[in-house]
């Protein structure tokens, strides 16, 4: 796999652990287990685009009253929605 920043070859699927602002601002959460992408030659760690939208669509579309100060991103991702999805994202 190409890394995105350095155009390396040898980057590798993995998880890891990211920090969100909630869209209202109130607090950040930490999102364990968060598909991600690390390379090893520029050491660095990222998501890709897709999972930085579903995460983001995901807090937009939930109650994020009764999240805590941690959860895994598939614990997050099983929370219903309050919407089908994001009207707004075109």
């Amino acid at each position: 796999m190409q890394c995105d920043w350095c155009q390396e070859t040898n980057a590798i699927e993995t998880t890891s652990t990211v920090y969100w602002e909630l869209p209202d601002g109130s607090k950040a959460i930490e999102i364990t287990e968060t598909p991600s992408i690390k390379c090893p030659s520029c050491n660095m760690v990222y998501q890709m685009e897709r999972t930085v939208e579903a995460i983001e669509d995901q807090l937009l579309l939930i109650d994020t009253k009764q999240l805590g100060k941690t959860i895994s991103y598939d614990a997050l991702m099983k929370i219903p929605r309050l919407l089908k999805r994001n009207y707004f994202r075109f």
